[in-house]
C-alpha cells in the first residue's frame, strides 16, 4: 500500500478508535481512499478500533485534530494579516497564504495538515511572519481549484493523496521557487504538519533544486529515505503519545545520518499527535510553544 495512503488511512481508524468517528463513516471514508473493506478492517483492528460495533452516536470528524474550542497560543507579537495569492506552478496556478516578515530573517514554505488550508495553517502562517520569516502556505489541493472546493473530507484526502503520488512535490518546489522571488537573498525553510511532515519528507528526499538550507517536519513519516541530495538542516518533531508516528522515527534517524545532514530529532512529552494544532484535540499549549521556540531558534541557526 502507498505510504501516504496509509497514512492517512490510519489518521481515519484512529479518530474511529478515539471515538469521534462512527465504524460506518470511518470504513465509508478509507473505501473513498481506495481501500477494499477487508485492507480497511485490518487498519481498523491495527489501531485498536474494529469492535464490528456501528457506534451510531459517533458523529464524523476530520482527521489531524477534529475542531474544538481550544484556545491559540499565547505571543508577545501579533500575528502578520495574511493573503490569499496565486503564482505559477509547473504546469497549473498554484494557491496559497502569504504572509510577509517586516525585516525578513529568511523565507519559510509551510505545507498544510489533511485537512488542506485551515485557520490553524492561516494562523501559524501569520505568526512565522510575525516572528520574522516570510512564509508561504502552498495548497496541494490547487490543481483541483483548492481547499474550499471540497466539503467531504474523504474526498479532500483522497484528492490529496493522488497528488501526493504525480504532482505535491513539483507544486512545493514551485512554491519554494516563488518564496524566492517574494524575499529575495534569503535563504529557503520548509515546515509541515502531520500529512505535511510527509510531505516535508518527500521534498527532502527530492533533493535540490530550489536549494532548502533548513527544515522541520512535525510528527510525519518518511518512507525509504534518501536525503542525500539534499544540504538541508532537518528538525525532525515527535509527540510522545504517538506511537504509530514513533515507529518510524529510527528510519528517519538513519536517513538523516546515512546523508551526513545536520539534524536534531525532538520528542515532547507527555503530548499527542497534531499537539501543535490550536483547533485540534490533543493541542497542549505549553509543549506547542516549547516546540515553536525551538523551531525559531532551528531557523534562526539555519536561515541566517
Amino acid at each position: 500500500m502507498d505510504h501516504n495512503l496509509r497514512y492517512l488511512a490510519e489518521e481515519v481508524a484512529e479518530n474511529h478508535a478515539a471515538g469521534l468517528v462512527s465504524r460506518r463513516e470511518a470504513l465509508r471514508h478509507m473505501g473513498v481512499l481506495g481501500l477494499s473493506a477487508a485492507a480497511a478492517t485490518s487498519i481498523l483492528a491495527a489501531c485498536g478500533g474494529d469492535d464490528d460495533a456501528d457506534d451510531v452516536g459517533a458523529q464524523p470528524a476530520p482527521t489531524d485534530g477534529p475542531v474544538t474550542t481550544a484556545t491559540g497560543p499565547t505571543t508577545t507579537t501579533a500575528p502578520v494579516p495574511v493573503q490569499d495569492v496565486t503564482y505559477p506552478g509547473r504546469d497549473i496556478t498554484l494557491m496559497g497564504v502569504f504572509a510577509p516578515a517586516a525585516s525578513a530573517r529568511g523565507a519559510v514554505l509551510v505545507v498544510h495538515e489533511n485537512r488542506g488550508i485551515t485557520e490553524f495553517v492561516r494562523a501559524f502562517t501569520g505568526r512565522l511572519a510575525a516572528s520574522g520569516y516570510t512564509a508561504l502556505a502552498v495548497d496541494l489541493l490547487s490543481a483541483q481549484g483548492g481547499t474550499a472546493t471540497f466539503t467531504d473530507p474523504a474526498q479532500l484526502q483522497n484528492a490529496l493523496q493522488t497528488n501526493a503520488t504525480e504532482r505535491s512535490t513539483d507544486d512545493m518546489k514551485s512554491t519554494l521557487e516563488e518564496l524566492g522571488r517574494r524575499a529575495p537573498n534569503q535563504k529557503l525553510g520548509a515546515v509541515g504538519f502531520c500529512f505535511g511532515g510527509n510531505m516535508v519528507w518527500q521534498l527532502l528526499n527530492a533533493g535540490e533544486p530550489p536549494a532548502l538550507a533548513a527544515a522541520a517536519p512535525f510528527y510525519g513519516s518518511p518512507q525509504n529515505p534518501d536525503f542525500t541530495r539534499s544540504k538541508a538542516a532537518v528538525l525532525a518533531v515527535y509527540a510522545e503519545n504517538d506511537a504509530r508516528v514513533n515507529a518510524s522515527r529510527e528510519t528517519a534517524k538513519s536517513g538523516l545520518d546515512q546523508a551526513r545532514l545536520t539534524s536534531e530529532i525532538k520528542t515532547y512529552p507527555g503530548v499527542g499527535h497534531a499537539f501543535m494544532n490550536t483547533t485540534g484535540n490533543n493541542y497542549n499549549e505549553a509543549q506547542a510553544n516549547a516546540a515553536y521556540n525551538d523551531l525559531l531558534n532551528w531557523f534562526g541557526r539555519h536561515l541566517r
